[in-house]
């Protein structure tokens, strides 16, 4: 049989080695340092046992607590950024469980809005699981005795040095998340960022990709921009102005440009017109023609399209009508657009 003295924990009721002094702890009954002595007959582990299960717990309780904070906030993080751009907070509230991204997208009106959404709500749960799990972290080290005072101020150089070394990283990083959260602009959405003019292939936190008309993909850093000018948001309107000769009938040119225009946008144009053509009338006159312009408001990114259609079917009911003859430069804009 093993001697008691080498293996005490092996028994439920370990006898104390010989000489063996049992610790002043040991004479409260229901403390750790009289249940570890009983066990053990450990004096040095008994006496360190109040402490140490003490400190144990704690961790324990503190890491807990943690990860349940976390998953409280990453649901609501993940609820509120589901619901933005549903109006109302009730339409958050009553979210349901299990939505599919299909329904998510019908839901916000459109897939940016989704993305938008999702990469706001990524970056906020990022953050707070620095916070919460960086708090915790601190609170362990307090348990153990660190002294959390030189650690906070050395952190806070070693930020500032950071901050100051990366401070165009952070001046993009910021600049990203507004642009996300003012949803100044998203995927496909044509736009001017003056260094930059095309369509938006990427947004990122650090960088936006944007292609142009040639096919070129430009990277411009979002610390950069200082205005965008969006030709995508919410509607669009096409423009078409008609060079005429000085002697033209206006009003019957008007007539006629406006029911062109109308029948230009119904073959197969309809879907992507929110309000009907309209004319406004003389835009601007020269020494030698005079500008007819029409409007029409259209769905993002069509407005390229209609106004094509329109300028096609307007120059070539102007010429068959006796109303007015477009001038050539009004034939050279046409054959341009198309």
């Amino acid at each position: 049989m093993l001697p008691t003295v080498l293996f005490p924990a092996l028994l439920p009721h370990a006898v104390a080695p010989i000489g063996a002094v049992a610790p002043e702890c040991a004479a409260d009954a229901g403390s750790w340092c009289a249940r570890v002595w009983s066990w053990t007959g450990m004096s040095w582990l008994a006496r360190g046992a109040d402490t140490t299960i003490s400190v144990l717990f704690s961790v324990i309780a503190i890491s807990v607590v943690a990860v349940l904070v976390r998953l409280v906030v990453s649901r609501i993080i993940g609820h509120v950024a589901a619901g933005a751009g549903v109006p109302g907070l009730m339409s958050v509230l009553r979210r349901k469980r299990g939505v599919t991204d299909a329904e998510s997208i019908e839901a916000f009106g459109s897939a940016r809005r989704a993305q938008r959404a999702k990469t706001v709500g990524s970056v906020l749960r990022s953050a707070a699981t620095i916070l919460i799990f960086g708090t915790a972290f601190m609170m362990v080290l307090s348990r153990f005795g660190v002294n959390l005072a030189p650690v906070l101020a050395s952190a806070g150089v070693l930020g500032l040095a950071v901050g100051f070394g990366a401070q165009n990283l952070v001046k993009d990083f910021i600049s990203g998340i507004f642009m996300l959260l003012e949803d100044q602009y998203g995927v496909g959405d044509h736009v001017d960022l003056g260094d930059a003019v095309g369509t938006i292939e990427r947004v990122g936190l650090r960088t936006t990709s944007v292609r142009d008309v040639s096919g070129v993909v430009w990277y411009v850093r979002n610390g950069t921009i200082e205005r965008v000018g969006n030709a995508s948001q919410d509607h669009a309107v096409a423009v078409v102005d008609v060079p005429l000769e000085l002697d033209t009938d206006v009003e019957e040119a008007g007539r006629v440009a406006e029911k062109a225009a109308q029948a230009a946008v119904g073959n197969g144009l309809a879907r992507d017109i929110i309000d009907p053509p309209r004319v406004l009338g003389v835009q601007s006159v020269s020494e030698s023609a005079l500008t007819l312009r029409l409007t029409t408001k259209t769905r993002p990114n069509k407005q390229w399209a209609v106004k094509r259609a329109i300028t096609e079917r307007v120059v070539s009911d102007l010429r068959a009508s006796s109303a007015g003859n477009p001038t050539a430069a009004a034939s050279q804009d046409a054959t341009t657009a198309a």
